[in-house]
C-alpha cells in the first residue's frame, strides 16, 4: 500500500482543511464538496484526510460494518447479538466516475445464483463506506443515475436493493467528500444541497508559498515513508485533537442568541429549505468544540456562514457561488452578534495543522470591486457608455448588450438512436435504462439478461448432464441485455453578430434565447461550443466543452456589428464538427444556427450560406434554425437555410416551452418523403 500525503504537510488551503477536519470531528455536518481549479491537491487532502479519522470498531465478519455496540438489526449479514467487536481503520471508499449500478449499490451474486442455486447478495461500494468516507472525484461528471442512488443513500442513511429478485436493506452511513473543477460543468441542485460544506479553492499566487508545494511535493515523491515520517509528530498531534474535539462535541451548548443568528442569516440569503439551517448549526457547533469551548460564538456562525450557504444560493448554473460578508455581518449585528464577542482562541488557530482559517482578506484574494462598481467585462466606465453604445475606433462595432430573461425552452433532441454519453436530451442505447431486450454478447459481458440466459440455458441441461440444483451454463448461454436511456449531445451554438442584429432590444432578445438553450443544455448533460460570425470572418468564441456557465459568459460579453458571413459561420461549425467526431465519435452532435439569415458580403453570399449548409446535410448532423428576423417585412431567408441544413425553423417566441404543441404538430405532420434530419 502506498505512503498518502500528510495532511499536515498541505501547503495554505485553509478553507479546505477546515472543512474536512470539521466533518471528521462532526459527521453529522454532512460532508464537503472542494471545487476548485486542477493542480490545487483537492484529491491529496481527502486522501490524506483518512489516515487522521479514529479507528471504528465493527462486528468481525460482518460485511457491512455493523458497530457491535449497537448491531443494524436488519444487517442481511446478522443477527449480531453479543458479538465481540474488533477495532480497524477507517475506510475511504472511491467512486469511480464510470461505476456502474451494480458496483455501487450491490446485487445478486450471478456465480453463486448459477452455480448454487441459491440467491446470494454482493455488497457495493455504499456498504464498504458505512462508516467510513465515500470519496467521488470529478462528482460533477459522475452519471445521473448513480446521482440518484447517492442522494437517497445520504438522505435516507441507508441503502435499499430491489432488483433481479433480491430485496435488501442495509445501513449506508457516511462522510460525502466530492470534488470537481467547475470547468468542466456544474452540479445538480439535488446534489449540491445534499454536500453539507463547500469550500472553494485555487493556486496560490503568492512565490514563496508555490516555492514550498514544489518542494515538499518533491521530496515526498523521492521519498515517501521518509517524508511521512518527518511528519508524524504534526499528524498525532492532530489527530489527537480531533479525537478530543469529537470528545467534547456533545458538551457545546448552542444558545438561542446563536440559533436566531443562524435562522436570520439562511432568511436574509433567501436560501431553499431547512437543510442550509440545521448544516449552519451542526457547523457552528463542530467550530467550538474544535476551538476547545463548550459555547457557539458569532464568529461560529459567519464561519459556519461562509462553508454551508454559497452553494444553497445559486438559483442557475450561471450565479457565481459566494456570498455577501457585508450583509452576513449586518445580519449577526442585528440579532446579537457584536464585535464584543471574545475571539475563538483553541489550540492550533490559524497553525499549519488544519487551524482555522483567517477572517480578513488574505494575500491571495482579489480586491472586491468599489461601492456601485460594475466589473462586467467590456463595459465602459463613462454614463454614455450604456449596453449598444458604439466602441471608438472599431468601425461601428458596437458593445455587449446585456441578455434577456431566460425561459424555459421547447426540447430540442437529435433524431435516432445513439450510443453518447449518459445524459438527458435524445434516446440511446445505454449501460443504464429501461430493459428493451437481449442479445449475444458482442465483447466482454456487461450487462447480463439474467431470465434470457436461463430460458438459452434450460433446454440443455439433460444433454449437459445435470444434477443437483445448480444450472449448468455455457458461454453461448449468456445474453447481454440491451437498455434504452438518454445520451447527451454536443450542442454547438452558431450566433450571428452582425450589424443586422445589433439593435438593443433585438440582440437582447436573442442573448436571452440562447442563454435559455444553455441551461437547457445544462439540465441535460451535454457539452456545449459557441462558434460567432460578423464582419468577414467567423470565430470559435468557446471550443466544446461541458461547462455550460463558460459559454453564458462568452455570450454576455459578446459585442456586435460589420457585416453577416453566414458561411463563414457554418464552415467554422463543420470544422468544429469534424474535429470533435474524431475525438468523441459516439458523441451526436445538434447544430443551433441564431440568426436572421440576411448573408451579406462577398459574391453572392445566400448562395455561399445555401452551399455551406449542405455540407452539414450530407453528414446528417442534426440541425435547427432560431429565426430571428423581425419587423413587418420578413425575407424568409432563415427558414430557407433551415431547409438546406436539413433541419427545422424556429422564432424566437416558438421557441418558448408554451409553443411545443404547435411545433410537435407541425414536426409530425411533415409526410412521407421529408428528411429525419429535422429535430423533434
Amino acid at each position: 500500500m502506498s505512503t498518502p500525503y500528510p495532511f499536515t504537510a498541505l501547503v495554505g488551503q485553509d478553507d479546505l482543511r477546515l472543512g474536512l477536519l470539521l466533518n471528521a470531528v462532526s459527521p453529522a455536518v454532512g460532508g464537503v464538496l472542494v471545487r476548485g481549479e486542477k493542480g490545487t491537491a483537492k484529491s491529496t487532502a481527502v486522501r490524506a484526510l483518512a489516515a487522521l479519522m479514529p479507528e471504528v470498531a465493527v462486528v468481525p465478519g460482518c460485511r457491512f460494518s455493523c458497530d457491535p455496540g449497537s448491531p443494524d438489526p436488519a444487517c442481511p449479514d446478522g443477527p449480531h447479538e453479543d458479538a465481540a467487536g474488533a477495532s480497524r481503520a477507517a475506510r475511504t471508499v472511491e467512486l469511480p466516475v464510470g461505476a456502474s449500478e451494480d458496483r455501487l449499490v450491490g446485487a445478486l451474486d450471478i456465480e453463486r445464483a448459477l452455480a448454487e442455486g441459491v440467491k446470494a447478495f454482493e455488497p457495493g461500494l455504499l456498504a464498504d463506506a458505512h462508516r467510513g468516507i465515500l470519496y467521488v472525484d470529478e462528482v460533477n461528471l459522475l452519471h445521473d443515475h448513480l446521482v440518484d442512488l447517492l442522494l437517497d443513500a445520504a438522505a435516507m442513511g441507508a441503502s435499499y436493493v430491489e432488483r433481479e429478485g433480491v430485496s435488501v436493506r442495509h445501513a449506508a452511513r457516511f462522510l460525502l467528500v466530492g470534488t470537481m473543477n467547475p470547468e468542466e460543468g456544474e452540479l445538480r441542485p439535488q446534489l449540491l444541497d445534499r454536500f453539507g460544506l463547500t469550500v472553494e479553492v485555487a493556486a496560490s499566487r503568492e512565490t514563496d508559498q508555490r516555492v514550498e508545494v514544489v518542494r515538499r511535493r518533491l521530496a515526498y515523491e523521492d521519498d515517501p515513508a521518509g517524508f511521512a515520517a518527518r511528519w508524524a509528530d504534526e499528524e498525532a498531534e492532530l489527530r489527537d485533537r480531533i479525537t478530543a474535539a469529537r470528545a467534547m462535541l456533545p458538551d457545546v451548548v448552542l444558545g438561542d442568541q446563536a440559533l436566531r443568528q443562524i435562522a436570520a442569516t439562511c432568511a436574509a440569503f433567501e436560501v431553499d429549505g431547512m437543510r442550509a439551517d440545521i448544516v449552519m448549526a451542526r457547523t457552528a457547533t463542530a467550530l467550538a468544540a474544535w476551538a476547545g469551548r463548550t459555547d457557539v460564538l458569532a464568529e461560529d456562525v459567519r464561519q459556519a456562514a461562509l462553508l454551508a450557504l454559497p452553494h444553497r444560493r445559486r438559483r442557475n448554473p450561471f450565479d457565481a457561488p459566494g456570498l455577501d460578508e457585508d450583509k452576513l455581518d449586518d445580519t449577526l449585528e442585528q440579532n446579537g452578534g457584536g464585535d464584543d464577542e471574545p475571539e475563538p482562541d483553541g489550540p492550533g488557530d490559524g497553525g499549519g495543522g488544519g487551524g482555522l482559517p483567517p477572517r480578513g482578506d488574505g494575500p491571495d484574494t482579489p480586491p472586491a470591486p468599489a461601492d456601485g462598481a460594475d466589473d462586467t467585462p467590456g463595459r465602459g466606465d463613462s454614463e454614455q457608455s450604456g449596453p449598444g453604445a458604439p466602441v471608438p475606433g472599431q468601425g461601428g462595432e458596437q458593445q455587449p448588450v446585456r441578455a434577456g430573461e431566460p425561459f424555459r425552452t421547447k426540447m430540442l433532441s437529435v433524431p435516432g438512436l445513439g450510443e453518447g454519453a449518459a445524459g438527458r436530451r435524445s434516446r440511446a442505447r445505454a449501460e443504464h435504462g429501461r430493459t428493451t431486450g437481449a442479445r449475444r454478447p458482442e465483447g466482454a459481458l456487461t450487462k447480463l439478461h439474467l431470465a434470457a440466459t436461463v430460458l438459452a440455458a434450460a433446454p440443455h441441461q439433460r444433454a449437459r448432464g445435470r444434477s443437483g440444483r445448480g444450472l449448468v451454463v455455457r458461454r453461448d448461454d449468456l445474453r447481454q441485455a440491451t437498455r434504452e436511456g438518454r445520451e447527451g449531445n454536443l450542442v454547438l451554438f452558431v450566433v450571428d453578430a452582425s450589424g443586422s442584429m445589433a439593435a438593443r432590444q433585438r440582440m437582447g432578445a436573442v442573448k436571452g434565447a440562447v442563454l435559455s438553450l444553455l441551461m437547457d443544455a445544462y439540465q441535460r448533460r451535454d457539452k456545449v461550443g459557441l462558434v460567432t460570425f460578423r464582419g468577414r470572418d467567423a470565430e470559435v468564441a468557446l471550443p466544446p466543452t461541458s461547462s455550460v456557465d463558460a459559454a453564458a459568459a462568452r455570450l454576455e460579453s459578446l459585442p456586435t456589428g460589420g457585416r453577416t458571413p453566414v458561411a463563414a459561420g457554418l464552415l467554422k461549425a463543420h470544422d468544429v464538427l469534424r474535429v470533435e467526431r474524431l475525438r468523441d465519435p459516439s458523441r451526436r452532435a445538434l447544430l443551433v444556427v441564431v440568426t436572421d439569415g440576411r448573408a451579406t458580403g462577398g459574391p453572392d453570399p445566400v448562395a455561399l450560406a445555401a452551399r455551406a449548409a449542405r455540407l452539414h446535410a450530407a453528414e446528417g448532423t442534426a440541425s435547427v434554425v432560431v429565426d430571428c428576423e423581425t419587423g413587418p417585412v420578413r425575407l424568409g431567408l432563415a427558414a430557407d437555410l433551415a431547409a438546406e441544413l436539413g433541419g427545422t425553423a424556429v422564432t424566437l417566441d416558438e421557441l418558448r416551452a408554451e409553443s411545443i404543441a404547435g411545433l410537435v404538430k407541425d414536426v409530425r405532420g411533415a409526410g412521407p418523403g421529408h428528411t429525419d434530419r429535422r429535430v423533434a
